[in-house]
């Protein structure tokens, strides 16, 4: 176990975000052997083949540490996506599929918009771990949450006021599982995501969340923005409504105050 208090620190961001779900930590991993004690492949404890998106679902609802391989998954555009799929050339494989299913307009197009996705070579990573932040099973590659809009304003301002720079984003609406599970890890960078039609379908992301990631080497810094970032003008969550006026009533409201002598 890392020597990072991972269930103190997942404790605090749920407790002041008002998180509804997990945390997750996310390790990619080398060796299947690799996975952490009582780690549940889908394709054993269910007998069934599942979408990774489904595998984030189990983590940060159920809070089951969940491990994934290529025996374990059914979605073929996020296995090509993470490498298990051996195809000769992974980018032109999905660009086409987008365009055959009318997510893109012709090949080329499709082809570009891979290209512009983070992803993982063929083979260069055997499995993925997720698991809820609090069991500290191991230092996470990546950490993602689910949220609010609002939620996630906190999250960005935390990770601006220690960063310096504004966050970017990458949308596509699909596939984004690679964007909240690899693209923080591999770019080293945070990520703001809206979750895809898999996420929705499969994986049942409800209409007002949406998902922060961040590399896990940046978790420690993001708690020390969550305690700064506004602080002098009380910034928080749930964001505090302005209450210093006088409302307005109809003119019914305020005759019949006069004549009362409300006022």
């Amino acid at each position: 176990m890392a020597q990072f208090n991972y269930h103190e620190t997942a404790d605090f961001i749920q407790n002041e975000l008002r998180l509804k779900t997990f945390p997750l930590a996310v390790k990619f991993l080398k060796d299947k052997a690799d996975f952490p004690e009582k780690t549940r492949q889908p394709s054993k404890v269910l007998s069934k083949r599942v979408a990774i998106c489904q595998g984030v679902t189990m983590a940060r609802i159920h809070g089951w540490t969940v491990g994934l391989t290529r025996e374990d998954l059914i979605c073929v555009p996020a296995m090509i996506t993470f490498g298990f799929s051996g195809a000769s050339d992974p980018v032109e494989t999905l660009g086409k599929l987008f365009c055959e299913i009318n997510f893109s307009q012709d090949e080329k197009r499709g082809i570009e918009e891979v290209k512009d996705m983070v992803r993982l070579e063929n083979d260069e990573y055997e499995a993925v771990v997720l698991a809820p932040l609090q069991k500290g099973l191991y230092d996470p590659d990546t950490v993602v949450f689910y949220g609010n809009p609002a939620q996630v304003m906190r999250m960005v301002q935390a990770m601006v006021y220690q960063e310096g720079r504004r966050i970017a984003g990458n949308f596509g609406g699909k596939v984004e599982c690679s964007e909240y599970l690899i693209a923080p890890f591999k770019t080293q960078a945070p990520r703001i995501v809206v979750p895809g039609m898999g996420d929705r379908i499969f994986s049942m992301a409800q209409d007002d969340e949406m998902v922060f990631s961040i590399p896990g080497k940046q978790l420690e810094g993001m708690v020390e923005g969550l305690k700064a970032a506004g602080k002098k003008i009380g910034a928080r969550y749930p964001v505090t409504f302005y209450q210093n006026f006088q409302p307005e009533f109809p003119k019914m409201y305020n005759e019949l105050g006069k004549e009362l002598g409300l006022f």
